[in-house]
């Protein structure tokens, strides 16, 4: 069966978004999300100019040799746009396999490992009562693990924070929280690392007050401390009992994560920003994280990530992989189908896309009892509406750049 067509469409319904389509001689089309928030069109120019090309004709069944032909083939490896260009390839690919075998996609690799994904949703608020109510909210909706994210006195703007708490979860006037702006450049935010250090642990102590010690609560610091200061944060949120906190420090500076894993014993969560199984390397072997973060989306699709969960699982690394608005529908759906499948699963991010993204994707996954599970369709479980997608032409849109307040720019 052989690839007849690779399709480049870019759709923006509430925010932007690259899918590729690729179409068998066969008649049978597969799905993969080539989305890179703030950079699509790099992503979408190295498929339609560099990749698309060369899959016409080529034996869709054959996925890990496309793979490695894309990776290797290419010689400038790794890199978001270069991964996020083969995850679309190799996540359709397996859409496809899937979808000939007349199976849904988590039973072509290896069959379910549990019932349900579980899943974290994204609770804010500019001060703690507006972070209550979005906490019940959450709790209220099903979900079992929050993640909770709050204003800092002084600051105008902080990451995490949704710019309204006037709509549901999902719903068009909140979007939950979406950073990335419809503009010609990015907005500039500012910070201020010590406000935000004696902020945090008594929003916690807050929270564990309000909701008691059954829901799982995770934070993210968003690589904006030093490997001190995170070792500080770390220490200072030990008694209220994490289940995580994600991407303390940059971490492309691997060592400096020792220096935080020997002053804390909060689990710590890394690699959004990572796209290949070198960039865990040192990070998984010496065990310095406790979850791999990269998504199905950015990291060379099911077959690059399911070869950092193989890795991380010799050493009771579990994943919790990226999942809020910029990966699409496709991308989350490819997540849950390897989450429900792979033994070292933890949790997965979800963030739940507005009604104009879901129209236009039609996910069939179901989420229930505080988890995902994919619906027992042949393939990944997608129905893309292409005629409505292209009712929503893109827009330039950037995430923020960071600056302190001696206005010197900062890790966003």
């Amino acid at each position: 069966m052989l690839i007849e067509r690779a399709d480049v469409i870019i759709t923006s319904p509430g925010r932007n978004f690259v899918t590729l389509k690729i179409t068998t001689s066969d008649g049978v089309v597969g799905h993969g999300d080539a989305t890179l928030n703030g950079r699509e069109l790099s992503v979408a120019s190295y498929l339609d100019d560099h990749v698309a090309p060369l899959l016409v004709g080529r034996d869709a069944h054959a996925i890990e040799d496309t793979w490695q032909y894309l990776y290797r083939g290419g010689y400038w490896r790794r890199g978001p746009v270069t991964m996020a260009a083969i995850a679309a390839v190799d996540t359709a690919l397996w859409d496809i396999k899937a979808k000939v075998a007349g199976l849904p996609l988590y039973q072509l690799l290896g069959g379910p490992s549990r019932r349900r994904c579980l899943v974290y949703g994204h609770a804010s608020g500019k001060d703690l009562p507006e972070l209550f109510d979005s906490v019940r909210e959450h709790l209220e909706a099903g979900f079992r693990a929050v993640r909770v994210q709050t204003g800092v006195p002084g600051l105008d703007s902080v990451y995490g924070v949704a710019s309204s708490a006037a709509a549901s979860v999902g719903e068009p006037g909140r979007y939950d929280y979406e950073p990335a702006r419809r503009a010609a450049s990015p907005a500039e935010e500012s910070w201020d690392t010590r406000a935000y250090l004696r902020h945090v642990p008594s929003v916690f102590e807050a929270v564990r007050g309000e909701f008691g010690e059954e829901v799982a609560l995770l934070h993210d610091a968003h690589h904006r401390l030093t490997p001190i200061q995170a070792a500080k944060l770390g220490k200072s949120l030990e008694p209220y009992d994490l289940f995580w906190l994600e991407d303390v420090t940059p971490a492309e500076n691997q060592e400096a994560l020792r220096w935080v894993r020997h002053h804390t014993t909060t689990p710590l969560a890394i690699g959004e920003v990572f796209n290949t199984i070198w960039d865990y390397q040192h990070l998984v072997r010496e065990q310095l994280i406790d979850y791999v973060r990269s998504p199905i989306t950015h990291a060379g699709g099911i077959t690059g990530v399911r070869r950092i969960l193989d890795y991380a699982a010799l050493y009771q690394v579990k994943s919790g992989m990226h999942g809020p608005t910029d990966v699409s529908p496709v991308g989350l759906a490819a997540a849950v189908h390897l989450g429900l499948a792979v033994h070292n699963f933890g949790i997965q991010e979800y963030m739940v896309h507005s009604e104009r993204t879901r129209e236009v994707f039609g996910p069939t996954h179901e989420f229930a009892q505080g988890g995902l599970r994919p619906s027992e369709e042949p393939g990944l479980g997608i129905h893309f509406d292409e005629e409505l997608a292209a009712e929503h032409p893109y827009e330039p849109a950037y995430l923020p750049v960071n600056r302190l307040l001696d206005g010197s720019v900062h890790d966003w």
